[in-house]
């Protein structure tokens, strides 16, 4: 397993639509550890494929969430090959998202708060499931990604420039 470097907004490849995964292989899985090691070292709670530099409709997802308030974070990795949205809530839920691609930059986002997806995981069995609270929305933050685009997309333009402005200056003051 590898670390493997996060692309970073404004990398055009953060764009590049992804394609499907055709066969679920050792090649695959062996990407798909190194996605969890990488998301884990970030640290972040989901990672696509293409954030990897990899344009296949991969992506894995860790909410670690504790199992009672205040409790350990406890690791359930989910993988997600080739997920498809089958339907989304009409009411729509804010939440303050952020994104490894768009370091230590933070907005809301209006999101279905309920939606059913279907995919397959790492050993290409097939999935379909009724998704709410934070699986829902990070699912759909980390399929944005297969379709190039970023959380920022969904912010006004105002927004999505006050951000991304404070992100080069961090940049810089980083330098």
């Amino acid at each position: 397993m590898a670390i493997l470097p996060i692309i970073e907004t404004p990398d055009p490849r953060l764009r590049v639509i992804s394609e499907p995964v055709d066969k679920v292989d050792d090649a695959l899985r062996a990407l798909i550890a190194d996605m969890f090691e990488t998301m884990y070292d970030a640290p972040g709670i989901g990672l696509a494929a293409i954030q990897v530099g990899v344009a296949k409709r991969v992506l894995v997802i860790d909410l670690q969430e504790p199992e009672e308030e205040g409790g350990e974070a406890v690791r359930d990795p989910r993988v997600f090959i080739n997920p498809e949205i089958l339907s989304a809530s009409d009411d729509l839920v804010p939440y303050n998202e952020g994104c490894l691609s768009v370091p230590e930059q933070y907005a809301e986002v209006q999101r279905p708060s309920h939606i059913r997806a279907r995919w397959l995981d790492e050993q290409g069995k097939a999935h379909e499931e009724d998704l709410d609270g934070l699986m829902a929305i990070c699912l759909q933050h980390e399929m944005d990604h297969l379709e190039g685009i970023l959380f920022i997309d969904h912010l006004s333009k105002l927004k999505r420039d006050m951000l991304l402005k404070k992100l080069a200056k961090a940049r810089v003051r980083a330098a």
